[in-house]
């Protein structure tokens, strides 16, 4: 009843939103679930609101380009701490309001605390913290998720224009910068990488409903690809070299990169092959040339957000290591059919 009140009480004229005002934005925690957010943060600003994105360290190298003239605050572990780091970034930006991706409750008491009036889901006790609390759409992919939340909440904030896109575009279209693409190609050369070569993604962290994320054949589809002349290369964040270097023992092994180094990477390679994972959309968002394995979850939901990416697999039935080699060869030659 009181969720449902305050919704009311944001519709009435005198809360629309100048256009001047800023939108502090809390990102998701998971690289995947912050590339996805991609549309819905263009639709914001094309409606000429100045962004402040607030999330994990590592967002703000990958997001870089696209937060050139606007900001980024990065948040760490600490509760108290955010709120403070928060409550210091608004003395020098007036009136703002907040929208937040997460659906978790400390991500709402975050911005509420921090003296921010924001919009999200509501759900698990939120609608109490949000001045504007709307109810989760279902059976969607996530990039439409995400766009939905801040369609929804532009309406409510700032009524038309009718021009306003009502679904996402069909690419994430992460700006990536010189010195992203620049850190990337030096890495290649002190590699002696010079010619055309796969980037593998052999790790998918976590479980999903019990089973693995990661499909098994990485190792055995290097192999193939080294037998037909092809340069497969590797490049794990550094908690993950170890067992990356184990699932694909044959292949050069690059030093890590920051995610937007990486994201840059993933378009010079003739092809990517990745899990259902965050790499799959980094490289949707870099629009790499990709071949994403399903073995576990359901594309439908989480699939790299691109026409041109090939998805090979099905919930409960991974791919084949020859299925995989002859995408990749295909892909490598221009051919996406």
């Amino acid at each position: 009843m009181y969720a449902q009140a305050a919704i009311r009480r944001t519709a009435r004229p005198c809360l629309l939103m100048p256009r001047a005002d800023s939108i502090y934005v809390r990102l998701p925690n998971w690289v995947g679930d912050a590339c996805m957010c991609l549309p819905a943060l263009e639709l914001l600003r094309r409606e000429g609101h100045p962004l402040v994105l607030c999330g994990r360290a590592w967002a703000q190298d990958l997001f870089s380009g696209l937060t050139g003239h606007d900001g980024f605050i990065a948040l760490g572990r600490s509760f108290g701490e955010n709120r403070q780091t928060l409550r210091r970034s608004l003395a020098g930006h007036g009136s703002v309001r907040g929208l937040i991706f997460p659906n978790s409750l400390s991500s709402a008491a975050l911005f509420r605390l921090a003296g921010i009036r924001s919009a999200g889901y509501r759900g698990d006790g939120r609608s109490l913290l949000l001045s504007w609390a709307l109810p989760k759409p279902h059976g969607l992919h996530e990039v439409e998720v995400f766009y939905r939340l801040a369609y929804e909440t532009l309406r409510r904030w700032q009524p038309g224009p009718a021009s306003r896109p009502p679904e996402p575009g069909k690419r994430l279209a992460l700006p990536l910068t010189a010195a992203h693409h620049e850190h990337a190609t030096q890495t290649l050369a002190q590699a002696g990488i010079t010619g055309p070569f796969v980037l593998l993604a052999p790790i998918a962290a976590g479980l999903h409903h019990g089973r693995p994320k990661a499909w098994p054949g990485f190792g055995a589809l290097a192999e193939a690809l080294g037998q037909r002349g092809w340069t497969c290369a590797i490049c794990p964040p550094p908690h993950e070299v170890a067992v990356s270097r184990a699932a694909v023992p044959s292949a050069t092994v690059l030093p890590p990169l920051s995610l937007g180094a990486f994201a840059a990477l993933t378009t010079h390679a003739a092809a990517v092959v990745c899990n259902d994972s965050g790499t799959s959309h980094v490289a949707a968002a870099a629009g790499a040339r990709q071949v994403t394995l399903f073995g576990v979850t359901r594309r439908e939901r989480t699939g790299p957000w691109s026409p041109d990416a090939v998805c090979l697999g099905a919930e409960g039935q991974w791919p084949a290591v020859p299925e995989v080699v002859a995408a990749v060869e295909r892909l490598a030659q221009g051919d996406t059919e």
